[in-house]
């Protein structure tokens, strides 16, 4: 005779919980749930968790896409006036883009330039030819003369300072549209880095003028620098 006790239905109903099954969710009902704690503990509740998140939200935009920035001097009159907030694209040179002549970004000029972050416009990237001027006082790239009527600040000439520059790969050469009242490239000439600007320090551009409404606008290419033709590459 067998003597081997069966295990009955008691017994079976009786086991413990697998571990798996004890545990909490981890899908979208799990985050619910610890959500709804960490509401519970915080003062004013789902409010202030909202509020926490929308911060935080605002944060990461602003630290890795997008960023307002005020105009802090008329270096860039007529475009940009003292005081304008315009915003800046920090994606409009990742995975790959660089930046364009005629684009206007905003820089971190520590070490060569100030202890600030600046705004300018681009005229020379790598392996650019910029001289100024030509015979009838404009700016040069490349062998091709730019017509900057669209941007430059009324009554200014392209440049009161001579300059004869190749612009070496991974730097930018900017420059002012109130060109009698901004302190740029031409500036720092002599000095170490023959004031271009290193692309790991370019923020990123301004594509829009947020503020004051009335001045609202996107700010675009000048089409002029769409013809002007590629260098030849920088020397040494």
């Amino acid at each position: 005779m067998d003597t081997e006790a069966q295990p009955t239905e008691r017994d079976r109903s009786s086991r413990p919980f697998d571990t798996e099954d004890a545990s909490e969710p981890t899908g979208p009902e799990g985050r619910s749930r610890f959500a709804l704690r960490l509401a519970e503990r915080l003062p004013g509740g789902r409010i202030t968790l909202t509020l926490l998140l929308c911060l935080l939200f605002l944060l990461l935009l602003s630290t890795f896409v997008l960023q307002p920035f005020q105009i802090p001097s008329g270096s860039m009159e007529r475009g940009l006036r003292i005081g304008d907030r315009v915003l800046v694209n920090k994606l409009a040179y990742r995975f790959g883009a660089a930046p364009r002549r005629g684009d206007v970004v905003v820089f971190d000029g520590s070490g060569y330039f100030g202890d600030a972050e600046y705004i300018k416009r681009v005229v020379g990237v790598g392996g650019d030819h910029v001289v100024c001027c030509d015979k009838e006082g404009r700016l040069q790239v490349n062998g091709r003369s730019i017509d900057e009527s669209a941007y430059l600040h009324p009554g200014d000439s392209a440049s009161t300072v001579r300059f004869d520059v190749v612009v070496p790969h991974g730097t930018l050469f900017v420059l002012g549209d109130h060109r009698s009242n901004s302190s740029d490239s031409r500036d720092h000439l002599g000095s170490p880095g023959g004031g271009m600007i290193p692309l790991g320090d370019v923020l990123g551009r301004a594509d829009w003028i947020l503020w004051p409404s009335d001045h609202a606008t996107r700010l675009v290419r000048p089409e002029v620098y769409a013809r002007v033709p590629a260098g030849e590459g920088a020397h040494g």
